[in-house]
């Protein structure tokens, strides 16, 4: 594995998005198609071209590898790596020009994420995990990312991004944490989870995720120190339920009271 060349395709890919993405972002009159019959799944030409431009990439840069992508499905490779891609996470929050979507990149083997990337592409923001390296580089330079060792459940800033966050079931397991935690964000989409790798967020929790909505965070938060799984404490990397933690110990809190529920 050339993990120099994975990263530098990963860049190549992120830098690509951004390009077709922000032609669209906070244009008046941009049209959201829904992908459900019952609910609202929006999708965009932004998610189309970004999907688009990183998988042109990939056909250039890494034609044997694998590849499962949002809006474009699974691509069979040779490689034992897939490329798992979600061109706009938070496809909501780009329609109402809340700048909390991101762009997700993970390299995945048999055994789930190896690298991961999170890209804010109108802040400038792209938080990086896996092969020894956790950061962030932004409009203020490249820092180190770091979860909060320290963090426990009393004190804990704790994001989603619906209130709903699943079935009553799931909904039940959420406020069960909740109604311990200190402070409860809506709304994050991806963004949260990279706050939890930065150190200024403690817990995400989530249901119904898709490989594509958690594996590229996995690995930044793995990376900055962080631990990541469902609510069982298994694998969370092909979706579902998951439960990321800025430590151990908080981690543990939290799946004592999500287990009655998982």
């Amino acid at each position: 594995m050339d993990r120099q060349q994975i990263i530098a395709t990963a860049h190549e890919m992120a830098d690509a998005a951004r390009a077709a993405i922000l032609p669209f972002f906070r244009v008046p009159g941009l049209e959201a198609e829904n992908k459900l019959t019952a609910g609202f799944d929006p999708v965009t030409a932004a998610d189309h071209a970004a999907e688009r431009a990183m998988r042109s990439v990939l056909a250039r840069r890494r034609p044997t590898d694998a590849i499962l992508g949002e809006e474009f499905g699974a691509q069979e490779g040779t490689s034992g790596l897939t490329w798992v891609l979600d061109p706009i996470d938070g496809t909501r929050a780009f329609i109402s020009g809340t700048p909390t979507w991101g762009v997700l990149i993970a390299v995945s083997d048999d055994s789930g994420p190896v690298y991961g990337m999170i890209d804010q592409p109108y802040i400038g923001e792209r938080f990086e995990g896996g092969f020894g390296r956790a950061s962030l580089t932004g409009p203020h330079g490249t820092m180190p990312l770091r979860t909060n060792p320290a963090a426990r459940l009393a004190e804990a800033k704790l994001f989603t991004t619906f209130p709903e966050v699943g079935t009553e079931q799931d909904r039940l397991g959420f406020r069960a944490v909740a109604e311990r935690a200190r402070l409860v964000r809506y709304g994050m989409d991806c963004y949260g989870y990279a706050l939890v790798a930065l150190g200024q967020a403690d817990l995400v929790i989530e249901a119904g995720l898709n490989a594509y909505d958690i594996q590229g965070p996995m690995a930044v938060i793995a990376a900055a120190g962080g631990i990541v799984t469902d609510w069982s404490g298994g694998a969370a990397h092909h979706g579902g339920r998951a439960v990321a933690a800025a430590n151990e110990e908080l981690h543990a809190e939290a799946l004592e009271l999500l287990n009655p529920y998982a």
